[in-house]
């Protein structure tokens, strides 16, 4: 199994996790990744440390407890295709508590480091989203924008994406993986997928030219990639519809990335290469 992938477990843990990722075993600096998932009534707690958090609520309705305040009724909906993700972000040094409604829920829980302080604590209510289609044809999906450049964090670079089923997402494959701004900034990053129906598959290649990274994933539902350089980008099977919620972190807060020049040009909406 790829290095890059790492799968869900069938059962969750004491506390709910079902997968978790941190810089240690990503071997990376920046990102940590949880997801939790919680049956009616159950709790977890943790402790921020050094780190920035920012919660999203993939489905279900969570309560959130913490030395700036009790935020209620987080989440609502069944799946993350029925509705906008509510979020919350707690600055270092934060202790959280969570507890699940009578219905459960899965709530992901995106690490990153924050020396200098981190941001204001907040809920990030999905009401205030705007969702962005970016893409065409058999390229469109749909951004839904958590924890971006516009709201305050340290680190943290927070979205997640429906890419339709038959469809190819983060596409044309780019990258982010050198300090270069404006033209280029270095995050590490992890996608978090789920599919719809759940017995599907999707994609994913993560390569790069310089060095002898070139990998072809297949995911299944609630398994993980890891990107650490490198393009990268998504397929959706026909049948099958995507999520996936991305966290980025790295030196600086910046999101800019190159494309694969090879593929640059289906941005013009062509079908043809215009160079064939």
């Amino acid at each position: 199994m790829s290095e890059l992938l790492v799968s869900g477990a069938s059962a969750p843990e004491s506390d709910g996790t079902i997968l978790s990722v941190t810089p240690e075993s990503a071997g990376w600096e920046h990102i940590g990744f949880e997801v939790l998932a919680l049956s009616g009534g159950d709790t977890a707690e943790r402790a921020c440390g050094a780190r920035e958090l920012c919660l999203v609520v993939i489905s279900g309705v969570v309560h959130i407890a913490s030395e700036h305040g009790e935020w209620l009724d987080l989440g609502g909906r069944p799946d993350p295709w029925s509705g906008l993700p509510d979020a919350a972000y707690l600055p270092p040094r934060s202790h959280v508590g969570l507890r699940a409604a009578d219905d459960g829920a899965e709530v992901a829980l995106c690490w990153a480091p924050a020396p200098g302080g981190g941001a204001t604590p907040r809920v990030l209510p999905g009401v205030a989203i705007e969702t962005e289609t970016r893409g065409h044809g058999a390229l469109e999906r749909f951004i839904r924008p958590i924890l971006m450049e516009d709201q305050g964090a340290e680190s943290l670079l927070v979205v997640e994406v429906l890419t339709p089923d038959g469809h190819w997402s983060s596409y044309p494959p780019h990258k982010h993986d050198h300090d270069d701004p404006p033209r280029q900034s270095r995050l590490e990053e992890t996608y978090y997928h789920r599919i719809r129906p759940d017995r599907g598959f999707g994609l994913q290649r993560v390569y790069a030219y310089d060095s002898a990274l070139d990998e072809a994933i297949t995911f299944r539902d609630r398994d993980c990639v890891l990107v650490p350089r490198g393009y990268h980008t998504v397929s959706a099977p026909p049948g099958y519809e995507l999520y996936y919620l991305n966290v980025m972190a790295g030196p600086t807060r910046l999101w800019a990335v190159v494309n694969d020049p090879d593929h640059e040009w289906t941005l013009n909406g062509s079908n043809r290469n215009p160079t064939s």
